[in-house]
């Protein structure tokens, strides 16, 4: 199952040399660049694929690495470590870093412009507020915990009146009606529980409901920045061109990526394409893919303040998207 972003949780940066997935190499005779994905391949990364098969990377000049992602992955760690020039991880795990460690990191784009974490319940039981959270039981990922209660505290719901479980990825206690709801992505959480159960689920997002951040943020380090802008800048024009390509039909790329980024992952390429659908509204952006506005960093900004990670706007770099 697809897991929640936080479960990639930031660890110390020691951890920068721990082992990473094996790189799936396309060899151009161009400027060579590694991008960390933030999980496996599912269709949270279909732009890329895109791009990548249509060879908008190979058209940049660019010599594109990717790595996987995965839940023994920590993106920082992976450019910290120099195993990649740029990865997709989320501003809270970042801006913790450079915080509290000190750690020399931009974001300088986002996917997501709206999070897809969500509050997932059945829809013959439908949770469709913060507020009728009250007296229910709700599975949360431990490391997401103070994001669920950001998000209460917003909205002036009672937390102990709320019954706040853990919660393990898996929907069998909710298709049971073991607990009433849980956390997860609801871009594709809900479709994983119709194929399991049989049953319809109903979803909420936490952004709808104040806890604005963004997800899938591009971060660099800031050596990388000033030594590789311009290679930046063609990854950026490249993974907009392909994710533009990609949503123009988001039922049209999951299937042709089923023997080849899609394969062995035990996903079914009928939850991809619900996947991509999903995620449509959440990345799309007049300012184009990656965009990020002012009040979207404010937002994010005021929403990680109140979970008491208190980050800048200079964290943020919308400088490379001007040259896009």
């Amino acid at each position: 199952m697809r897991m929640t972003i936080n479960r990639r949780r930031f660890m110390t940066l020691a951890a920068a040399g721990a082992a990473l997935p094996a790189v799936s190499r396309f060899a151009y005779a161009a400027d060579p660049l590694a991008m960390q994905a933030a999980w496996i391949n599912d269709a949270e990364f279909t732009g890329y694929f895109t791009a990548f098969d249509n060879d908008y990377y190979k058209d940049e000049g660019l010599d594109l690495s990717y790595l996987s992602g995965g839940p023994d992955v920590i993106p920082e760690s992976s450019i910290i470590a120099g195993k990649a020039d740029l990865t997709l991880t989320t501003p809270d795990t970042t801006i913790k870093a450079i915080v509290e460690q000190g750690a020399k990191f931009k974001i300088i784009g986002t996917q997501y412009q709206k999070n897809p974490h969500g509050i997932i319940s059945l829809a013959s039981k439908p949770i469709s507020n913060p507020k009728q959270l009250e007296g229910k039981t709700l599975a949360v990922p431990p490391v997401n915990v103070i994001s669920v209660e950001v998000m209460l505290k917003i909205n002036d719901v009672d937390r102990d009146k709320v019954n706040i479980v853990p919660y393990a990825y898996d929907p069998t206690p909710l298709i049971k009606g073991e607990i009433d709801a849980s956390l997860d992505f609801t871009t594709n959480v809900p479709y994983t529980i119709k194929q399991a159960g049989g049953v319809d689920a109903h979803s909420f997002l936490l952004y709808d409901y104040g806890y604005t951040i963004f997800q899938d943020t591009v971060v660099v380090t800031e050596e990388t920045l000033a030594t590789r802008r311009k290679e930046l800048v063609s990854w950026l024009r490249a993974s907009r061109k392909g994710w533009d390509e990609n949503l123009k039909d988001p039922n049209a790329y999951p299937p042709k990526f089923a023997e080849t980024w899609f394969k062995g992952t035990g996903r079914t390429i009928d939850n991809e394409i619900f996947f991509n659908n999903a995620q449509k509204p959440l990345i799309e952006n007049p300012g184009g893919v990656f965009a990020m506005s002012e009040d979207g960093i404010a937002k994010t900004l005021d929403a990680l303040g109140q979970a008491g990670i208190k980050g800048t706007r200079d964290m943020f770099d919308t400088t490379l998207l001007q040259e896009v």
